[in-house]
């Protein structure tokens, strides 16, 4: 219909703007980003890059290790490069069994299932545990998986303040039917590790299930690695569901999830994140397993992740930047704004240091920083040249 002349015209509208282009509030939304410094890009890595890397979640150095990588490589070759099909029809492979019972074993858990990645695992676990009409307490700085699960699960969430089981406990207090408290291990932007076993006190009490997302403590926290739940006597319980990731301390890809052996057949009969997607391939299916064995032979390289950890805090903090202390593997390190951190992360590349950028909205407090990880195979003098490289380049303020 067309517009009357003596119509008011919207201020706000951009007068170039098309308004038959259907994705035309796209390009709005990108300057807008741009306005705030939030832009994102893609940069393809090489293969052999001469970064000192502190921005990868490899944390036991496992991915190139060449007794992983070989193992990925017969896989591929003995199974083909992909799974082929969904876990129920084509995809599974004895790889998989393989890798799920060893997967439950190590961490003292029933049984074990295996999925394409960390986030659907997450979903897979929150969904099919949860229904409408269940009461889901989420942590405030849960993983954005965690939170999708919530949105799809159809169930009453309640966010409850950081790591706080006081508030998870007031928010069950008179909830009458299915309750699940959520929560990460290990937060994957600050690298604080949540209080699972006053979490855990809370739900039996109140009859609440408990999921954790372990994806940054396997391979880190527990005897030899064998995650937060275990270190924190929750192995084996049940009432506790964990999900993890292959794609960290283990160097390959895919995510897992593990508890009782009841809890796993469920998800096979209703996780639609399970049920509707391809299976892991074959090679990642394999390269996790050969990490998973290597780290039971080497159990000392979860305590020397740790240690990197401390030790980078530790300098980073005598050098009077805002690190925060770190539980497992990840060092948070404060910047004043995203413009700022962007430049800093500009700089420690430039100086041969790559590191991770994390500004609003992928940060729950919205406060702009860098977040280094942890490698058990960083050597002394890798820990103080990249400590260097933060400190000088470093923003003012």
């Amino acid at each position: 219909m067309p517009q009357d002349q003596d119509q008011e015209q919207d201020p706000d509208r951009d007068p170039g703007r098309d308004d038959r282009d259907p994705f035309g509030w796209i390009d709005e939304e990108a300057a807008a980003r741009r306005r705030a410094g939030l832009v994102r890009t893609l940069r393809p890595r090489p293969a052999a890059s001469p970064l000192l890397d502190l921005a990868s979640n490899d944390y036991l150095g496992l991915a190139r290790h060449p007794a992983v990588t070989a193992a990925a490589a017969d896989a591929a070759r003995l199974w083909g490069a992909g799974a082929t099909g969904s876990r129920l029809v084509t995809g599974s492979t004895g790889l998989h069994a393989e890798l799920e019972a060893e997967l439950a074993d190590f961490c003292g858990f029933e049984a074990a299932l295996v999925l394409s990645s960390g986030y659907a695992a997450n979903l897979a676990a929150v969904t099919a545990l949860t229904a409408r009409g269940t009461l889901i307490v989420s942590d405030a700085a849960n993983h954005a998986s965690l939170i999708d699960g919530c949105r799809l699960s159809r169930a009453v969430t309640a966010v409850v303040p950081h790591a706080d089981p006081g508030a998870a406990a007031k928010v069950l207090d008179g909830h009458e039917g299915r309750a699940v408290v959520l929560t990460d291990a290990v937060f994957s932007v600050d690298g604080d590790a949540a209080p699972l076993d006053r979490l855990a006190a809370v739900c039996r009490e109140r009859g609440a299930a408990l999921i954790v997302d372990d994806a940054h403590g396997l391979g880190v926290l527990g005897e030899g690695g064998r995650g937060a739940p275990y270190a924190a006597g929750l192995a084996g319980s049940p009432d506790t569901a964990v999900t993890v990731t292959l794609s960290k301390s283990l160097g390959s890809q895919g995510g897992a999830v593990l508890g009782p052996a009841r809890v796993i057949e469920h998800l096979v009969n209703t996780a639609r994140a399970f049920i509707f997607d391809t299976g892991l391939a074959p090679a990642a299916a394999g390269g996790a397993l050969a990490a998973l064995r290597l780290l039971r032979r080497e159990p000392e390289r979860a305590a020397r992740a740790r240690a990197v950890a401390a030790s980078l805090h530790e300098r980073l903090t005598a050098a009077g930047l805002a690190s925060v202390r770190p539980d497992a593997a990840v060092v948070s390190v404060r910047a004043p704004s995203p413009e700022a951190a962007l430049r800093w992360a500009a700089d420690c590349r430039a100086g041969g240091l790559a590191v991770g950028c994390f500004r609003p909205p992928s940060v729950p407090d919205g406060v702009s920083r860098l977040r280094l990880t942890a490698r058990a195979d960083l050597t002394d003098d890798q820990i103080e040249r990249a400590v260097a490289v933060i400190v000088a380049a470093a923003p003012a303020g």
